[in-house]
Order: structure tokens, then C-alpha cells, then sequence
């Protein structure tokens, strides 16, 4: 009798079959469950950051442009990459705006008076803040 028990094995694949079917179930949920906490907590940090630029002065004595730049969002920022006319420029590196903070931004360009300076600037989040201004 205990022979025909041992091989007796029609209970043994269902029960192996659900118990794999569980462990890929679990592990499924456990990646979707991580995925979606980093792509929410990305899309709240890119959502909450707010920029604006105050002020831009054309310095006629060290020949750059000054941008006066204050962080209104609610998070921290670091701007990657400044553009002036879709072409980039160098800029004081590293520039980083905690929360409620403003200062000058100083970007080495040769500029032209009474010429239009299409001026953008992007985060590291990808957050662009434009603007259009004349050289006087």
C-alpha cells in the first residue's frame, strides 16, 4: 500500500502550478507597486517647481546678460542648460535655488543694443522657463 501511495503524484502539479502562479503574481505587483511610487514622486517634484525670472539687465561693462531668477515652487531647483537664441551658453556653474530663493544668474554672451534676445532656461527636471527681451 505505501508503494502505490508514493506514486501516486495527480495532487502534485496543480498545487506546484498554483504555487508558482502565486510567487509571479506577487513579484508582478511588488515591481508595478515600486514603479509607480518613483514615477509619482518624480511627476509631484516636477509638478511642484516654479520658476520665474524678475528681472534681465544687458551689462555693458562685462558684456553679459544678468537674468534675476527666484524659486516659487516648492521644491528645490538646478537649471541644466541656458539658451540664448535656441543657441547654448555658458553660465556660473553650479546654479542651484533652494525653496523661496533668488539671485543673479550671469550668462557670458556678446550681445548686439536694440537686438531681441530670445532667453530659456532649463532645470534638471526639464522645467523651462522663457523669456523675450530687447537689449537697450
Amino acid at each position: 500500500m505505501s508503494r502505490t501511495f508514493l506514486n501516486n503524484n495527480r495532487g502534485v502539479t496543480p498545487v506546484l502550478s498554483s504555487l508558482l502562479l502565486t510567487v509571479v503574481a506577487v513579484a508582478a505587483m511588488a515591481i508595478a507597486t515600486t514603479a509607480t511610487y518613483v514615477i509619482t514622486n518624480n511627476l509631484r517634484d516636477t509638478m511642484s517647481e516654479r520658476v520665474i525670472i524678475e528681472d534681465v539687465w544687458f551689462n555693458n561693462q562685462t558684456r553679459t546678460i544678468d537674468i534675476y531668477i527666484r524659486n516659487i515652487g516648492k521644491t528645490a531647483i538646478q537649471v541644466k542648460a541656458v539658451y540664448v537664441n535656441y543657441t547654448s551658453q555658458n553660465f556660473t556653474k553650479p546654479f542651484n535655488l533652494e525653496i523661496g530663493q533668488h539671485k543673479w544668474l550671469s550668462i557670458y554672451e556678446v550681445w548686439t543694443p536694440g537686438s531681441l534676445y530670445h532667453i530659456n532656461i532649463v532645470t534638471t527636471r526639464g522645467t523651462h522657463i522663457e523669456e523675450y527681451n530687447t537689449a537697450p
